[in-house]
Order: C-alpha cells, then sequence, then structure tokens
C-alpha cells in the first residue's frame, strides 16, 4: 500500500546523526532473505486515458445495470489435489469472474491452508507474480523464502490499527491483481475487507467529485519529525556588515538533502514541504513532510476501460485516521517506523480538503465495503484497479499473507 512502512528504513539513516534508528534484527533479515528470491518487478502503474468529462462518465455508470461484486467460489471437493485440479482445468472461467466482479472468494479450500499450496493456487490460475511494489526499500517479510507470498500487516504493534481500504501501489507501480490467503484467524477482530471502487466512483457525490478530477489529488507519505533542533539557531549571523539568514538557510539545506536521499531510492519524484506546528502530527517537533507526485482519482480499468476509483484517501486521509484512532485506538509505534509513516492526502494543488468532504468518502466507502471473517482454507482474489481492500482492527494472533501478480 501507499503507507510505506519500507521508506522508514531510509529515513532513519537519512535523519541518523540527529535521532539514531537502527533498522531492527526483523528488518533485515526481511530484506536480506528476498534477495535471493527472483521475481519480476511490480508492473508500472497504468493511469489510462484523460476522461474529458467525469461527470458524462458517472451518469453513464449510473444508467447502466448493476455490476455484481465479490464471486463466492465453494471448494469441488475435500480433497486438496482435486481442488488444485479443479483451479488449473477452470482457470478461465475464475479470472472471467475476477474481471467481472472485482473479488473472487476462495472458500474452505484445504488447499490454501499453506503457502506452499497457496503458491500452488496461484500458479494453476496462470498468475504470474511479481515483487512488492514497496520491496526495494521494504521490510515486509515472506511467509516463504522461496515464494512470492508475503506476510500481511499481522504485526502486534499494529492490531488497534484500522487499514483504510485501498489500492495497492506506490507512486509509478501497481500490481495488476493480488491474492490474500488466512493461515490463523486472529482471536478477535481482524476481518479483511474489499471494496468496488466502481460503485464508490458511481456515487460520489457530483459537485465532489469534479472537484477532485478536476484539481486531482496528491499524497504525503511520510513524515519526518526529527529537526526541531533548526528552531535552535539563530535567525541570522553577522559577516561583517552583511547578515545572513542561518535558519531559513539550514532549513533550506535540510530539505534539498532529505529530498535528494529519499529521491535515491524510489523511481519518482518526491516533494519536501515543511509543516507548521498545528499541522504536524507531533506538536512543536519540527517536521518535514514528503509529498507524492499528483495524479487523477479515478482511472481507466487497463483491460475494461471502465473508469473507476483510484483514490486511497479512506486508508490516507490523516482526519479520518484520527477519528478511527478515537474508536479503536492508536497504534504503539514499536519499532517508530509508524511514527514516521504518516500520511496525508491534499488536492493536486496541494489545497486542503473539507472534512465534510472526507466524510462523505468515508460513508460511501463503507458502505460498498465487504468484511470477510478469514479462516485457513480462505483465499481471496482481487483485482486491484477497481477493488480496493483493508483490514479491520484486532486481538491475538492474526496470520495472513499476500501475493502480487503482474
Amino acid at each position: 500500500m501507499l503507507r510505506w512502512t519500507l521508506l522508514a528504513g531510509a529515513a532513519s539513516a537519512l535523519v541518523a546523526p540527529v535521532v539514531p534508528r537502527p533498522r531492527s534484527a526483523r528488518a533485515a533479515a526481511a530484506v536480506a532473505e528476498k534477495e535471493d528470491v527472483e521475481l519480476a518487478d511490480c508492473p508500472v502503474t497504468q493511469w489510462g486515458a484523460s476522461i474529458p468529462d467525469i461527470l458524462a462518465a458517472q451518469q453513464a455508470k449510473r444508467a447502466a445495470p448493476e455490476q455484481p461484486f465479490l464471486h463466492v467460489l465453494e471448494p469441488p471437493s475435500a480433497d486438496p489435489d482435486a481442488q488444485l485440479r479443479w483451479l488449473a482445468d477452470h482457470r478461465d472461467e475464475v479470472n472471467a469472474k475476477l474481471a467481472s466482479h472485482g473479488a473472487v472468494n476462495l472458500r474452505g479450500w484445504d488447499l490454501v491452508r499453506t503457502p506452499e499450496g497457496f503458491r500452488a493456487a496461484y500458479e494453476a490460475l496462470g498468475l504470474e507474480p511479481c515483487r512488492d511494489p514497496l520491496d526495494a526499500v521494504s521490510a515486509r517479510p515472506m511467509v516463504d523464502k522461496g515464494s512470492a507470498v508475503y506476510e500481511a500487516v499481522n504485526k502486534e504493534s499494529r492490531a488497534n490499527f484500522y487499514i483504510g481500504m485501498h489500492n495497492e501501489f506506490v507512486g509509478t507501480r501497481a500490481p495488476r491483481a493480488a491474492m490474500f490467503v488466512c493461515f490463523q484467524q486472529a482471536e478477535e477482530g481482524g476481518e479483511f475487507m474489499v471494496c468496488d471502487g466502481r460503485r464508490v466512483f458511481r456515487d460520489c457525490d457530483e459537485e465532489l467529485l469534479a472537484r477532485l478530477y478536476g484539481r486531482r489529488i496528491r499524497y504525503s507519505v511520510m513524515e519526518l519529525p526529527f529537526f526541531s533542533f533548526l528552531d535552535g539557531l539563530p535567525e541570522e549571523v553577522a559577516a561583517g556588515p552583511v547578515k545572513i539568514p542561518l535558519r531559513a538557510g539550514a532549513a533550506s539545506a535540510v530539505r534539498g538533502v532529505v529530498a535528494a536521499a529519499i529521491n535515491a531510492k524510489v523511481d519518482f519524484d518526491v516533494d519536501m514541504q515543511w509543516l507548521d506546528d498545528e499541522a504536524s502530527a507531533y506538536g512543536d517537533d519540527k517536521t518535514l513532510q514528503a509529498r507524492a507526485p499528483v495524479q487523477p482519482p479515478v482511472v481507466l480499468h487497463p483491460a475494461t476501460g471502465e473508469p473507476t476509483w483510484f483514490c486511497n484517501v479512506h486508508s490516507h486521509s490523516s482526519v479520518l485516521r484520527k477519528k478511527r484512532e478515537s474508536i479503536y485506538g492508536a497504534e504503539k509505534f514499536e519499532d517508530g517506523a509508524s511514527r514516521i509513516n504518516k500520511s496525508d492526502m491534499y488536492y493536486g494543488d496541494d489545497g486542503s480538503i473539507a472534512e465534510g468532504d472526507l466524510d462523505h468518502l468515508d460513508e460511501l466507502t463503507r458502505k460498498h465495503t465487504v468484511s470477510l471473517r478469514m479462516a485457513p482454507g480462505d483465499a481471496v482474489l482481487v483485482d486491484n484497479y477497481q477493488t480496493m481492500h483493508g483490514r479491520n482492527v484486532f486481538k491475538g494472533t492474526r496470520k495472513h499473507a499476500v501475493s502480487w501478480f503482474k
């Protein structure tokens, strides 16, 4: 997801002279174990052509018949070998359901109870795995070193963190599909959630949709609250008869160095901006925020050409996140990465989105979201361009995993 737990490693190294944040042994091992895995890079994001009249496209969608969402697939037999043969024999049928529905739920398939069986299932469907879009700087471990099965967000430190609905993409990279699987169900909560982006597009308030599409959107993807020392510098220093602006010059230099270091780790340009104390989540700790390039909130599906909501406001908005924290509690920041890994969303011109509009998008997204209490033997295949995914808070031990596909 665009919430980059991974850039935290790069940021930690960058600001080490100010606040040392060494990479955990677990994170280092996760990166090392993937060096031996040969996978294709995550595909380049396909934004599609610009939509000339976004409201006319929305009206056409409203006039069209209701499209189905989330096809449930029961196993043809209790025998895992028979299940595998069935998937291989019916791969075209399953992939057709993925295209028409946006998500296919394998429910009660003993075949996918293990990483090896899960991998056999997606190979039988002809799905070609790719690297996690965050993999270049990721600490996300693999469940099976020899496979493309990545661990989902199961850490206890993030159990109270409600992962809002989002498409999986990072700047220029987005998988075409993903398959999520449950190896162990949490004692309480932890539901996997899917949301139909076509319906979100269809039902969005017209004025808001026109504004969002016309002005475009952009995300902030990281906040670095490590620069309070700059406020301790004198505003200027005298060099003979000339006064040099020391504080502003130092802030400009720091911003440039940080931007260069982060841009060296990703394949798109990140814009660094200083936040004022009111906008920062860290109070008077002077904070740099990284913002991604401008993009549309609605795209044309790469295969069908249908317009679909492709916008992570539900997961990235700091306003919606804080409202959820008042209900579920906040994450514990045990490893420091989550503290750095703060996100927000703005218009493409950096203007703020009104709280009432964010509330509308939250209500609309939840309206079209289906929660799945997955158990061992369950997996969900999603079309990443037309289906968003998320995860509820949980208690206990949760072991879910995911593979990404070209």
